[in-house]
């Protein structure tokens, strides 16, 4: 490359509205120089279908991305608009398979994994890892990170779910010159560069626990708990009213899942007519859950990427998949800008979804992520 850098790593953001320009702008920031890769973060408020064809005319190699609820970029948070980002190593190869219909995601998962794994065999000097980008109201992404990641045996996965800026209308991927819904989009590399998945949360549980007994995980809706209307229990172990229950409360006590010796958490939606609780991933009746607290974001980014630099070395970049309830949770503390002044001055990328993936599991609340060094 003639650098003296094992990986190039380009960012860009623009908040232009016109689809040719906004794409014009995107180019003058990462260059014409060809990458490996090309990932794209956008507003759905563009007209997908132009500019689908305008990115697909403009960057050569793969390019994979989707529609946002935010993105994270060189200017940290940002609402509209497009982040892009631009990896470019010989020691970098990335494959796109495309998931669809999610109906089918088990099925279809299994023969993405399959077409990856034949590939990888071949090429048992690189090390791989997966960024799965998802139909963010599919209501798959638990059958397809559990899918997936049986699959792909041991290769690490991180990944989002698909945003619409909170409109909860349709979400789209971005495949070969489309933004399609009802899919998702494996997106696999292959690389001798030292790299690093973890995910960040700064939800701590605490020692309040409460019993699942009544649940419809295929509607990710929580009927009751400890055999009470389950908004009704949930409040009582607050210690605040019914009525008080918003997405605020939400956001700042979510309930987690132990999983082995970690914990991962999920996410509350909403109270229901009938009291019960709508949820952002499947609740399992029988599942004991814990009550989760915040704690301090910029001390848990900062364990995190600690760990993630011990084991991959100073990152050039790191892919991001954030959940939007954290962002929406530090805007109503007035912490969102020094928390994406943090991320940008860590050279963190990506965009703020609907849901995370962490391996085989799907979660709320939670950055997943990767660092690669260069």
């Amino acid at each position: 490359m003639g650098t003296g850098k094992r990986l190039i790593a380009r960012q860009a953001q623009t908040d232009l509205s016109d689809e040719a320009e906004a794409v014009r702008e995107l180019g003058e920031q990462l260059g014409t120089t060809e990458a490996q890769v090309v990932l794209v973060f956008c507003s759905p408020k563009y007209d997908l279908n132009r500019l689908g064809r305008l990115l697909a005319e403009s960057f050569s190699g793969p390019i994979a991305g989707c529609t946002t609820a935010g993105q994270l970029g060189p200017g940290g948070y940002q609402k509209g608009g497009i982040t892009a980002v631009s990896l470019r190593s010989d020691e970098l190869r990335v494959r796109n398979f495309l998931i669809s219909p999610l109906a089918q995601c088990q099925a279809k998962a299994a023969e993405a994994a399959f077409a990856a794994s034949a590939t990888m065999l071949e090429r048992t000097s690189r090390k791989s890892f997966g960024l799965v980008l998802c139909d963010g109201l599919s209501v798959a992404e638990e059958r397809l990170a559990a899918s997936l990641y049986q699959s792909l045996a041991d290769v690490p996965l991180i990944g989002g779910s698909a945003g619409d800026e909170l409109a909860f209308e349709r979400t789209y991927i971005y495949h070969q010159g489309r933004f399609i819904s009802d899919a998702a989009s494996l997106v696999l590399f292959e690389t001798t560069l030292p790299f690093a998945t973890f995910k960040v949360q700064h939800i701590a549980p605490t020692r309040q626990r409460l019993v699942v007994t009544m649940a419809d995980p295929a509607l990710r809706v929580v009927h009751e708990i400890n055999g009470e209307p389950a908004a009704e229990a949930y409040a009582e172990m607050l210690g605040v009213d019914l009525e008080e229950l918003n997405s605020g409360l939400f956001a700042k006590n979510p309930v987690m899942l132990r999983n082995a010796d970690d914990y991962y958490v999920r996410s509350i939606k909403s109270v229901n007519a009938d009291n019960s609780l709508s949820f952002f991933c499947a609740i399992e009746q029988g599942l004991v859950l814990t009550i989760g607290r915040s704690t301090d974001p910029i001390a848990a980014l900062e364990r995190a990427f600690v760990s993630a630099s011990g084991r991959a070395g100073e990152p050039e970049i790191v892919l991001g998949c954030d959940c939007v309830l954290r962002r929406m949770e530090l805007e109503s503390d007035g912490k969102d800008a020094a928390v994406g002044a943090w991320l940008a001055r860590n050279r963190v990328a990506g965009f703020s979804t609907y849901g995370e993936q962490y391996n085989a599991i799907y979660v709320n609340q939670t950055m997943t992520a990767v660092a690669l060094g260069g």
